[in-house]
């Protein structure tokens, strides 16, 4: 009852049924989601059109890869489709968008698995909900020699990256970690203690940092 009396209203219920709508995606308030409403009634027809189609094809239309669960128009991706790919090595991340950070470098030739997520009990998030299996059923067929977690550098992060080195440590293989530490043109004084501690001391899991990362 409250909360009505201080919901925005508009003129028109189509405006309000589409700011709402716009309102529903990340980081868009009812302020932003009315300019865009706005916007796009000033538009040509056909380009509110246009991106209503490419909104529904998205939906529709994009699968995940069926080897490395990244998002693709095909059943595999073009990174797994590629011959010229190092099939021999695979990077571990924790969602799409650190593929393609990565793929921007243009440094990375090998595989990518996306695991959807990290595990977090708070969050409710344990190993059966990521694509764990997948991955080790990846790694069964004798291919891959090397695997790089590419994940964050959070406590959930670092707990993921432990219980897949604790899943792999019976594999012929070379579990690595991409480099942590300081940052190119960063000053040491005003460096946490931490990230110093890390960029100096071996990883815990004593594993060799990848080149293709390092400065």
């Amino acid at each position: 009852m409250i909360r009505a009396m201080f919901e925005q209203r508009y003129v028109s219920d189509l405006l309000q049924k589409a700011v709402e709508a716009f309102s529903r995606l990340p980081g868009i308030g009812p302020k932003s989601a009315l300019r865009l409403a706005l916007y796009l009634l000033r538009q040509e027809e056909e380009e509110s059109e246009n991106l209503a189609q490419s909104i529904v094809e998205l939906r529709r239309k994009v699968v995940y890869c069926s080897e490395c669960r990244m998002i693709s128009d095909a059943a595999l991706c073009p990174v797994c489709s590629n011959p010229e790919r190092d099939r021999g090595i695979i990077c571990v991340v924790e969602n799409v968008r650190d593929v393609m950070s990565i793929e921007h470098t243009g440094r990375y030739k090998g595989l990518y698995h996306v695991l959807g997520g990290i595990i977090s009990p708070i969050e409710g998030i344990g190993p059966t909900d990521l694509s764990i299996e997948p991955l080790m059923d990846r790694l069964a067929r004798g291919v891959v020699r090397e695997v790089i977690l590419a994940l964050s550098t959070t406590m959930e992060g670092e707990t993921t990256c432990f219980y897949l080195y604790k899943k792999m440590a019976s594999l012929d293989l070379n579990v690595t970690t991409i480099a942590r530490g300081v940052g190119f043109g960063d000053q040491l004084e005003y460096t946490d203690e931490l990230t110093l501690g890390r960029s100096i001391a071996v990883s815990y899991t004593h594993l060799t940092l990848p080149t293709i990362y390092s400065v």
